[in-house]
């Protein structure tokens, strides 16, 4: 027991939309096919919102909704809503503000992270980091994209990949034994033009030009991308599971990204995890960017335990990547 509070996670929700985008749909749309689809990259559908008067916010909305249920508390117990996405509705406000006027959350101050694939472990980072100064009470963090409205259906090379979703958790302070227990996170920018969405900020406005030019839709190389996730990923959680003097045979479950399943098999190999170990959802959602590691501990969560040794770990563009280490502590 400790008298300093940590940050645990009390409660779950998530949201997809209902339309699953086929690889047999796909075929249909781009030079592709399914076996070369699954073959590299472990994808055979993924979920598509077709509602053109719901984004991501909506998205972010159902999950806090859920969370909130779940826990069984009212939405004017929040104090702080942390959003992390890519697709905002708008530039601004913040998607956490859409959030927070949906759900009602009176007493809620919120924003927004960008930081890609690793948003919501930044997220969770600075959630906790807000638990632990024990000035807020309940934090939730939300993970939630619709890769849809930014991805090139005749770009084969990316189109395949990305997938609509949301899901967060609820964090709230405990003095026991468990909860979030260290975080590393890094950035390297050096070249981040090669996961980007060139226009649509301030250096390239949206204008007759970048539309036609395509720099709307997100642009990835993907050789190197692979290889600088597999590698960063398992670099990051060996150091953090190092660090918290952790072996591989303590390590209870891995949630990487799910980015791509070559990549996840890959980096749980170079951790030398046995691979029941490893969550992975990627055949049925796709890449969800922010919402992939939220998505699978709610999917998982009949399986985690009390007391459980979990490592989270992303990479996205930017570059940014990370790990967290947790110990369950059980939802309330």
């Amino acid at each position: 027991m400790s008298d300093k509070p940590k940050a645990t996670i009390t409660a779950l929700g998530h949201y997809v939309p209902d339309y699953r985008l086929t690889n047999a749909e796909l075929e249909t749309i781009v030079d592709t096919n399914d076996e070369w689809i699954r073959s590299r990259t472990g994808i055979s559908e993924r979920r598509i919102l077709k509602d053109p008067d719901k984004a991501t916010a909506f998205m972010g909305g159902e999950v806090a909704k859920e969370i909130l249920k779940n826990r069984g508390i009212e939405a004017s117990e929040i104090d702080c809503i942390i959003v992390a996405t890519v697709t905002a509705d708008y530039l601004f406000p913040a998607t956490a503000c859409l959030i927070q006027r949906e759900i009602k959350a009176t007493n809620a101050y919120g924003f927004d992270v960008s930081a890609a694939c690793s948003g919501f472990l930044y997220a969770l980072t600075t959630g906790s980091m807000m638990i632990e100064s024990g000035r807020y009470k309940k934090v939730m963090v939300i993970g939630t994209d619709k890769m849809s409205s930014i991805v090139d259906y005749t770009d084969r090379a990316t189109c395949i990949i990305f997938g609509d979703g949301g899901a967060g958790v609820l964090l709230e302070p405990t003095t026991e034994d468990h909860g979030i227990i260290d975080a590393i996170q890094r950035c390297d920018g050096t070249e981040a033009e090669l996961l980007c969405q060139p226009g649509g900020g301030s250096l390239n406005p949206a204008s007759e030009e970048t539309v036609k030019a395509g720099m709307h839709y997100l642009k990835q190389e993907g050789r190197v991308v692979f290889k600088k996730a597999t590698e960063s990923m398992a670099a990051v959680s060996l150091e953090i599971m190092e660090r918290n003097g952790l072996t591989n045979d303590d390590v209870d479950w891995f949630v990487p990204h799910q980015a791509n399943e070559r990549i996840i098999t890959a980096t749980g190999s170079r951790m030398g995890l046995d691979p029941s170990k490893v969550m992975l959802n990627i055949s049925r959602y796709g890449n969800t960017t922010a919402a992939t590691i939220p998505l699978c501990l709610y999917e998982w969560k009949d399986k985690l335990k009390k007391g459980d040794d979990v490592i989270l770990a992303s990479f996205g563009g930017g570059f940014t990547w990370g790990s967290i280490y947790v110990k369950w502590g059980g939802l309330k």
